[in-house]
C-alpha cells in the first residue's frame, strides 16, 4: 500500500476497530499524522491542538487494527498508559509483521 492509499484508508476507517490494517497502511499514516502535525505546529497553537484532537480516533483505530494483523486484540493499546516499558513492548508489536497462520479479528 502506497502513501496516499494508506491515508485515505485510515480516514475512510477513522472510527473502525474491527479488521486489520498492514504495516505499511499503518506505517505511513503514522508518517502523515507526523508530518500534518509538524506543519501545524509551525503556524498556530490552536491548529496544532485541533489536529490532534482531529487525529486521535483514527489513529487509535488504526492501531487497534494494525495489532489484529498481528493476531493481538486491540486491548493491548492499553500498554500505553504504562510508561517506557508498556510504549516500547507496543512498538515492538506495532512493528511485529502478519501472523501467517492467520488471526481470528480477520
Amino acid at each position: 500500500m502506497n502513501f496516499s492509499d494508506s491515508v485515505i484508508t485510515c480516514l475512510k476507517n477513522y472510527a473502525t476497530f474491527s479488521g486489520c490494517a498492514s504495516r505499511s497502511e499503518f506505517w505511513w499514516f503514522q508518517l502523515f499524522c507526523l508530518l500534518l502535525l509538524a506543519a501545524l505546529s509551525q503556524f498556530l497553537e490552536p491548529l496544532y491542538v485541533i489536529g490532534q484532537l482531529l487525529l486521535f480516533l483514527p489513529n487509535l483505530a488504526a492501531a487497534c487494527r494494525r495489532l489484529h494483523d498481528s493476531g493481538r486484540s486491540g486491548w493491548w493499546l492499553l500498554l500505553y498508559l504504562l510508561p517506557v516499558i508498556g510504549w516500547i513492548v507496543l512498538l515492538i508489536f506495532l512493528i511485529q509483521g502478519t501472523r501467517p497462520e492467520g488471526n481470528k479479528f480477520g
